[in-house]
């Protein structure tokens, strides 16, 4: 168990965001449970680069052992997009706040219904 403790922790922070995401009803809420399942992933996959005794790519000697460098590279840009796609998120919440004010995604439906029900 105490090897695979880095998993299991990402599995729990996993498992924390993706309450909030479908637990919440605040779209901040959701930004920030979406935020919190992106790092457990990204917490995954850097440590499966990561091998215990070795060593980088570029200082390869013989049969010593490397740690992949590709999973960092890829987080990197994961991380990128992640911070890319959160500052969308908040423009399209601070645009939803314009247009309906509020932020909460039943009092929008609930406003949505009444428009349709309307004239």
């Amino acid at each position: 168990m105490a090897a695979n403790f880095v998993y299991v922790f990402a599995i729990v922070i996993a498992m924390i965001g993706f309450y909030v995401v479908i637990d919440r009803g605040n779209l901040l809420k959701k930004l920030i449970g979406l935020n919190i399942f992106q790092t457990a992933v990204f917490l995954i996959y850097i440590s499966m680069g990561k091998i215990s005794g070795g060593t980088a790519p570029i200082l390869y000697d013989g049969d010593a052992p490397f740690s992949n460098p590709l999973p960092h590279v890829l987080i990197l840009t994961a991380i990128v997009v992640g911070v890319a796609t959160l500052a969308l998120g908040l423009g399209l919440v601070v645009r939803i706040k314009e247009a309906y004010g509020t932020i909460e995604e039943d009092e929008i439906q609930a406003q949505e219904a009444a428009e349709e029900d309307g004239p």
